[in-house]
């Protein structure tokens, strides 16, 4: 096991990506690139993982479990990453009559025949037993009140009821907070760098990874530009939707991990099938950064998408009518507005679920009933105007089945990997097991490794 010291690094690479003093200088073909100063402090571990969200807290967590020293370096705080923003749930063959098979075949429909199938086999395989651990670790899903049995309920692109729910709609909110307990329970052996953005790869002689420098932004034990020195990798910074001017990502989702991954040569994929999630609550043609999302969860639960004559224009359109996989919703409601005569940036439609009730409301979907109210919609009483927005990277840094990209002893997962689970259009909760999946394939991977 290695140790950690708070000393100064004489070691560090001064050749390495964003670690070269000095200001930038003037080339031939114009400014080079500004570079940080040299590390001025260093963490020796055996596994750094950046990002806190499912994939990068779990990775941490089962390679903690192994023996092995671990850092997770994250961007903000702990709890402040995409995964908490996970409206739906998590999808995984856990009801009667369901199989993995079965998930299978909705993944590769969903993904437009770009998916890989290995890939999408090892998710919906080993997913249900990942769900389980998750309950184990301290995950609380919604249950059915006479048997005790996760409740499950449907979205886009399912044909059966898979979807594992918590607290209604704040599926993502409380895997972080059970992820991030359990986390801070054994400090011990994971050791936390908050406010810390990522800035490049360490490699060693080899070209393998041995590290990443970081600066830190905030208060904490370090401050300035650091390294933490560790010859396995794991990213997990998430998405990129904050590349869009309205996405339902939050603000700390920048591209930072495919960014460093690109710097150090790791081959990246598909990063042209940014996915466009059809019913984010539409704020005006002005609107820019996060917008609030209304969940695919209140289609399956039978919520109505209707036009400005109150006509369902999904119905006919597909034989899953308004739970059509996301692509083909969000384009059918594009065209459904200009055929209607909608002005450029105004094209919308609307969310129909007056039937729900204000009980169901309340007790299925309280998070978007306040976030919806805080806007000056009632869901209960009236129709939500609902417009497409940025919502997921199916691309990303290409990985095999263990997460190991084309650099040596660099992972990645979750968002920021393009494992080939999604092909060209994700199925909705398949990104919250595809971060459990894959995380604990890294580690397992890592644990095995001699040295």
């Amino acid at each position: 096991m290695t140790g950690s010291t708070g000393e100064a690094d004489p070691g560090a690479r001064s050749d390495a990506p964003g670690t070269t003093e000095g200001p930038a200088q003037e080339t031939a073909g114009g400014t080079a690139p500004l570079r940080a100063p040299a590390p001025g402090w260093r963490i020796d571990a055996d596994v750094v993982v950046v990002g806190s969200g499912v994939a990068g807290l779990t990775a941490a967590l089962r390679c903690a479990a192994a023996g092995l020293s671990t850092v997770v370096v994250t961007k903000a705080r702990l709890d402040e990453g995409s995964t908490r923003w996970a409206q739906g749930g998590i999808a995984a063959a856990l009801g009667e009559g369901d199989t993995p098979a079965q998930h299978l075949d909705d993944t590769l429909v969903a993904g437009a025949g770009l998916c890989d199938e290995e890939a999408v086999r090892t998710l919906v395989t080993e997913g249900p037993a990942a769900v389980r651990r998750l309950i184990t670790t301290g995950a609380r899903f919604d249950t059915d009140a006479g048997t005790g049995e996760i409740e499950l309920t449907r979205e886009g692109g399912h044909h059966r009821r898979r979807i594992a729910h918590a607290g209604g709609d704040a599926t993502g909110a409380e895997i972080s907070r059970a992820l991030v307990e359990a986390v801070r329970d054994v400090r011990t052996s994971i050791r936390t760098v908050e406010n810390a953005l990522v800035l490049d790869l360490l490699k060693g002689a080899d070209g393998a990874a041995a590290g990443v420098t970081l600066h830190v932004m905030g208060e904490g034990q370090h401050d300035g530009v650091g390294a933490v020195h560790a010859p396995a990798v794991v990213l997990a910074t998430g998405g990129m939707g904050q590349v869009f001017s309205a996405t339902t990502n939050p603000n700390v989702s920048t591209g930072d991990g495919v960014a460093l991954a690109l710097r150090a040569g790791a081959e990246i994929s598909d990063l042209e099938f940014v996915q466009f999630h059809p019913t984010v609550l539409y704020l005006g043609a002005d609107a820019q950064g996060q917008q609030p999302l209304i969940s695919e969860a209140v289609r399956g639960e039978g919520a109505h998408l209707v036009d400005a004559d109150g006509v369902r224009f999904m119905v006919g359109r597909h034989e899953l009518a308004e739970l059509a996989p996301r692509d083909i919703v969000a384009k059918a409601i594009m065209r459904r507005a200009a055929e209607q005569g909608a002005e450029p940036g105004t094209e919308h439609m609307y969310l129909d679920a007056r039937h729900f009730g204000a009980e169901m409301w309340e007790t299925r979907f309280p998070t978007i009933l306040e976030a919806c109210r805080s806007h000056g919609f009632d869901p209960v009483t009236g129709l939500l105007p609902v417009a497409p927005a940025a919502h997921y990277a199916s691309g990303g840094v290409r990985t095999d089945l263990y997460g190991r990209t084309t650099v040596p002893g660099l992972y990645a997962c979750g968002e920021v990997a393009c494992t080939g689970v999604h092909g060209a259009n994700r199925l909705a909760s398949n990104s919250l097991l595809e971060g459990l999946v894959f995380s604990e394939r890294i580690a397992d991977h890592i644990a095995g490794q001699p040295g």
